[in-house]
């Protein structure tokens, strides 16, 4: 096949892949506008659409980081579309009658899926913390966009902080609640390239907390023996343990052999750090 037609075929096949991740996604909405709260398995197929916008707009790097492709997400319409239908169809759903596992990867979908639409109606933006938050008199409106009511989820208007802070980590009290959710930063666990799935959350949890804890922006021991973690672990160390023995204990639940070893020798935590630079494709304008 010449250079000419493959291009050709691909266009083809793209634009018919969108028109189809449309229609899935408007089918949703529709379904649920005419029904109500989805039922569980409802909830799961829903992710096909999201799944499909992942696999297109987030790609694994060399670095060990998952990049977002901002400025080609919103330089397409019908996948800006498509991300607004799937938001309005979790909206319609009922989380409070699914089980534990399907609960969490639900809100966590959620989110993530909010945090992306954020970026894109304001992109390009170097850091997610140029995007304010309504709240005239509330001075944590000026650190990110994670105070506005953005969705209303069972009658109740949310915003990310609430998703997160009120909801996700009360609820389920896993500290694998802070590998699920990403905040568009570099410095963050990777925004993974799929949706959550109930049936293989504890695997795919276990996993990003695998990945974070053995990159170095999530732990590194540095010279010394002295120990720089993320900003993460200080931020919410009663999640992790009530002392750095217990943070120490679970990164080496999660360290590989290298990391292990290193940890053996480490009491306590030295140091943290967080680089708040947008995930997005180096390069390009905004990332």
């Amino acid at each position: 096949m010449s250079p000419a037609i493959a291009s050709s075929t691909q266009s083809y096949n793209h634009r018919v892949g969108r028109r189809r991740l449309m229609q899935l996604g408007c089918a949703f909405v529709a379904a649920i506008a005419l029904a109500g709260p989805v039922s569980a398995q409802d909830a799961g197929r829903m992710n096909a659409p999201y799944d499909a916008l992942l696999a297109r707009y987030v790609l694994p790097q060399p670095d060990g980081v998952n990049r977002v492709d901002y400025a080609k997400w919103k330089a397409t319409a019908g996948d800006v579309k498509a991300l607004k239908d799937y938001i309005s169809a979790m909206a319609g759903a009922a989380p409070s009658k699914l089980s534990r596992n399907e609960a969490f990867a639900y809100w966590a979908n959620l989110y993530n899926a909010i945090t992306l639409q954020v970026v894109i109606e304001r992109y390009p933006v170097k850091s997610i913390r140029d995007i304010k938050s309504d709240g005239l008199f509330d001075p944590k409106a000026y650190l990110g966009p994670w105070r506005t009511k953005r969705v209303t989820v069972e009658g109740k208007k949310l915003s990310l902080d609430d998703i997160e802070h009120e909801i996700m980590r009360p609820t389920f009290k896993d500290p694998r609640v802070h590998y699920s959710v990403n905040c568009a930063s570099f410095g963050c666990p990777n925004l993974p390239a799929k949706a959550w799935n109930a049936a293989s959350l504890d695997a795919d949890l276990d996993t990003a907390a695998r990945d974070f804890v053995n990159h170095s922006r999530g732990v590194a021991v540095l010279p010394g023996n002295k120990l720089r973690v993320s900003s993460i672990y200080k931020w919410f160390r009663e999640d992790f343990g009530a002392d750095d023995a217990a943070v120490i204990a679970h990164f080496k639940k999660y360290a590989k052999p290298e990391l292990a070893q290193q940890l053996a020798k480490v009491t306590t935590v030295s140091e943290d750090q967080y680089d708040w630079a947008l995930n997005g494709i180096a390069g390009k304008k905004g990332s």
